[in-house]
């Protein structure tokens, strides 16, 4: 086992009020603890990215931008960590390479300085572009895969892919738990298989959600895992990541122990309290979210779960909400066992909800027709012929990685920004908008001159 310090990624910037408090916290309330934070010897601190882009300008009525560039102004010895979606940057739909390329190189000028990139079908394709850009810019370049469990996903498929992402650049791998499925036993197998076969430092990313996830870390660090993922306590837990302090005092004295001092994590998480509790009345959230082990059985994040419910009692069909539960398995086996993240969950949940409230694929989303013909990137099993012909039958199957069907799009959105009364925009309102066009330029209209 390796004897070296256990890192920690600190996430309470980021996912961490992202799954408990909907990304609602604001620039002013990191801003107390970013000097106090950078001084506690993270490997990373992980502040931008995921959804943060979205709420800022949704929701906080911030630039995304100026609190990457705020926050990197109070952090002298910790690099940013930002999470993006390789081909879908921090959108929903695959955009062309140089809307990809251009966003990392402004990340990266704008304060990031590691980029953990995923793909939601595992397809390493739609990475390529993102990792060659950032290794480009001169960032730390962690290639993920998203870890979820099938008939077609095991420890070696996941080290098949770990191996396709250093060939391809990577400088550290992520395994990406996203649903807290990874059990603590199966951790410590896959761990050691990674170890054997990769070079470059392993970081484990999971949630609370299924209630395993402290136990889980245990064990892959015990099979020599370089780097977790933790939150201060106050963000830690429910469907979050476990609590850093808890962590740091395991492994206190012991070999891996990560020799961060608790007493600086006491006084920045007494801060996050009140942050939670302020952010929780302001915005009218509930933030003690419950863990959830039915994920284990259905392999359905939480949050998910309730949307689902929701959209059946909207339809005044909650009574099916059983069946939902049932048909969500079957669903994700005929589209070819996608993992359920960002957007494959919602596009496999829309066609659950579908066939329970109207039988099975009688109306089918373009989304789902899109996955299906190859539009996202190759499933990780095939589709099944029977459902693939039903929801597809004669459209084109796109065989290849699917962005070289996009032209090049930074110059015709300058183009449309310009028209909407934005001649000038910077090349970071350009790309706001190419990411969240209207959002963005409800945004601009509030904040910007036009010209």
């Amino acid at each position: 086992m390796s004897k070296t310090p256990v890192k920690i990624v600190e996430t309470v910037l980021r996912d961490g009020h992202q799954s408990l408090a909907a990304t609602r916290m604001r620039t002013a309330d990191m801003l107390p603890m970013l000097e106090q934070l950078d001084e506690v010897g993270y490997f990373s601190l992980e502040a931008w990215g995921g959804a943060t882009f979205d709420s800022c300008l949704r929701f906080l009525n911030e630039d995304p931008w100026e609190r990457l560039r705020t926050i990197k102004k109070h952090l002298k010895k910790t690099p940013i960590q930002m999470l993006l979606r390789g081909q879908n940057v921090l959108g929903y739909n695959h955009y062309a390479d140089d809307v990809v390329t251009e966003f990392v190189k402004r990340s990266v000028a704008n304060g990031v300085g590691v980029i953990r990139l995923f793909d939601a079908l595992n397809d390493v394709r739609n990475l390529e572009t993102a990792m060659k850009a950032a290794k480009e810019a001169g960032a730390h370049v962690q290639g993920s895969f998203v870890y979820t469990i099938s008939p077609f996903h095991n420890t070696e498929s996941f080290v098949k892919m770990a191996k396709d992402l250093v060939e391809r650049g990577a400088d550290s791998i992520c395994i990406k738990d996203m649903a807290g499925l990874l059990a603590p036993y199966t951790a410590y197998d896959l761990v050691t298989a990674l170890k054997k076969e990769i070079k470059v430092p392993i970081d484990l990313h999971t949630h609370y959600t299924s209630g395993m996830a402290s136990m889980t870390y245990l064990k892959a660090i015990e099979a020599g895992v370089d780097i977790v993922d933790c939150s201060l306590s106050p963000f830690a837990m429910g469907s979050s990541q476990p609590p850093t302090e808890a962590i740091v005092a395991t492994l206190k004295g012991q070999e891996r122990d990560t020799g961060l001092d608790l007493n600086k994590l006491y006084a920045v998480a007494d801060h996050f309290r009140t942050v939670k509790k302020q952010v929780a009345e302001h915005f009218k959230l509930n933030t003690a979210i419950d863990i959830d082990t039915k994920v284990l059985s259905f392999q359905i994040p939480g949050g998910m779960l309730s949307n689902l419910l929701n959209q059946l009692k909207e339809q005044g069909m909650a009574d099916k909400f059983p069946e939902l539960i049932e048909e969500m398995p079957k669903v994700r086996a005929e589209l070819g066992y996608p993992p359920l993240v960002t957007p494959t969950s919602q596009i496999v949940g829309s066609m659950a909800a579908f066939n329970v409230m109207l039988g099975r694929y009688k109306v089918v989303p373009r989304e789902i027709k899109d996955l299906a013909r190859g539009k996202y990137g190759r499933t990780p099993a095939p589709i099944d012929p029977a459902i693939k012909d039903l929801i597809i039958a004669g459209e084109k199957i796109i065989d290849y990685r699917p962005a070289d069907d996009i032209p090049p799009q930074m110059d015709s959105l300058r183009q449309k920004l310009a028209e909407e009364g934005y001649p000038k925009a910077s090349t970071e309102d350009v790309l706001s908008y190419a990411v969240f066009p209207d959002v963005a330029l409800k945004f601009f209209e509030a904040s910007r001159q036009k010209s």
